[in-house]
């Protein structure tokens, strides 16, 4: 690498953020135990640090940098600002809740601080190891979010189920990823994609490789048949950390198996949507039948989950801007709707209460309408009802396959749609039309019960008027994937 034609501009919002992050981290070691809002604040100020100088560096087309390792474009740009926001949305939520459990410590900030890092390397990674280096940085951030409750039986059980699986998943994908490389020879993006156009990659070790890949990919997007953590984790965990898990991690996810796929393995589109088809089926018929039975909300809500990355692998296996455009729309919709239901949860939940069955919602109309009104928004998107933006979300990607000619997957996908939707009117059922078990005054912060309002109101907002969003996204799509 020559040092002086380094260009350093582009990475410059990942500086701002560890420079600021190890800030945070030796700064808490001075701060007691009762001003941990002082970290609090540190945190919040080191995102908006960050997305001002994520604003301030932003490019209308590629930049590449680190000797082609790191890449800073549109759609980079797009998805980490929606991260830094995703993040201090969750920071706002848990709040309370983690200030009643034990949680509110430098820890929790350091390492969301650490997850939303390598979130960042996944976003703008331009080459196999750089992807993997971000990955397993936010795996491990996370797998230690989880286990912070150390006192806790079922969050260190969950913990050790995700480091385990994970573990897993990423021998497969590294696997893949050195038959990547021993058929084209290079592990940057765009080198492996010029191999594989040229016809001098060794084609059996290629589809070898891309097999592994696909299953390493399914099993961080929490795709079945690598779906099993998925349940455990997000009922294990404390709430606050299963939205951590649950949010900006999906959008890293998207970008990840984009770049990876549509950049580097584009040429093999017929073979990797051959499989993404059959996950996709899996993961929205296991998802939606599973969820049915469940008494659990959050542990309902994983197999929602799955659910929903089936409907976003309908997006990318289109293969087209238009699908890869959806499948974007799909994933934003999706975090704002993991937003505002896990935000109800939390504010349900109280020192020495946990709000975490659907029983404990019965009668919320009872206690504040309010509230309920919120959470009928997000089941009614989260079923695909309009004027809602998971309506428009889900209409996006099944046209998308429509466009394809895949006519048979769009009607299985429809009825997936409507069975799914009989768990989220049970939700909504349980809220208007059953008696209240709890009478204890609902006692929320101002701070989250404005962003909680707001962050609901979106999704009417965008369900009326999705073009502005969709066409944001088709942008991003454009400028950044040169193949497209």
């Amino acid at each position: 690498m020559n040092w002086a034609d380094l260009n350093l501009i582009p990475a410059v919002p990942e500086m701002v953020l560890i420079v600021s992050l190890l800030a945070v981290l030796m700064l808490d070691l001075f701060i007691p135990d009762e001003k941990r809002c002082i970290t609090y604040g540190l945190t919040l100020l080191t995102l908006a640090g960050t997305a001002a100088a994520q604003v301030y560096t932003f490019t209308p087309y590629p930049v590449h940098t680190f000797s082609g390792m790191f890449v800073a474009d549109p759609l980079a740009s797009l998805v980490k600002l929606a991260m830094y926001g995703v993040t201090a949305v969750v920071l706002v939520y848990s709040r309370q809740y983690t200030a009643d459990r034990g949680l509110f410590k430098g820890e929790y900030f350091s390492l969301s601080l650490f997850a939303l890092l390598g979130m960042n390397l996944m976003v703008s990674a331009s080459h196999f190891l750089t992807l993997y280096m971000g990955l397993e940085l936010l795996s491990l951030a996370l797998y230690s979010l989880i286990a912070l409750k150390r006192e806790s039986v079922e969050a260190t059980e969950s913990a050790m189920k995700y480091f385990v699986l994970g573990a897993l998943a990423s021998g497969l994908l590294l696997y893949g990823i050195s038959m990547i490389y021993g058929a084209t020879g290079t592990l940057e993006l765009a080198g492996v994609a010029k191999a594989i156009k040229s016809h001098s990659a060794n084609g059996l070790l290629l589809v070898f490789g891309l097999v592994f890949i696909v299953a390493g990919l399914s099993f961080k997007l929490g795709a079945v048949p690598f779906h099993m953590w998925v349940p455990d984790v997000y009922q294990g965990s404390p709430t606050s950390v299963t939205l951590m898990v649950g949010a900006a991690p999906k959008l890293a996810a998207f970008v990840f198996v984009l770049r990876i796929l549509v950049q580097g393995l584009d040429v093999l589109v017929g073979d990797w949507q051959a499989m993404l088809v059959l996950v996709a089926v899996l993961s929205m018929a296991v998802g939606n039948i599973t969820a049915i039975v469940q008494t659990n909300i959050k542990r309902m809500l994983a197999y929602s989950t799955i659910s929903h990355m089936g409907f976003l692998l309908l997006g990318l296996l289109a293969g087209t801007p238009q699908g890869y455009s959806a499948a974007l729309f799909y994933v934003a919709i999706y975090v704002l709707m993991s937003l505002v239901s896990f935000g109800i949860l939390l504010a349900l939940s109280r020192k020495g209460f946990e709000c975490e069955k659907v029983d404990d919602l019965k009668g919320l109309n009872s206690r504040n309408s309010w509230y309920a009104l919120l959470m009928l928004l997000v089941m009614f998107s989260m079923a695909g009802i309009p004027p809602l933006a998971g309506f428009y979300a889900k209409f996006a990607v099944i046209k998308a396959i429509v466009d394809i000619g895949m006519i048979k997957l769009a009607v299985f996908a429809v009825l997936m749609s409507v069975i799914g939707a009989f768990y989220y009117l049970r939700v909504v059922k349980a809220i208007y039309f059953d008696e209240a078990q709890d009478s204890a005054p609902i006692v929320v912060r101002g701070d989250m019960k404005l962003v909680l309002s707001l962050n609901a109101l979106a999704l009417l907002a965008i369900g009326v008027l999705p073009e502005s969003v969709l066409e944001l996204c088709m942008q991003a799509m454009r400028q950044s994937l040169t193949v497209l």
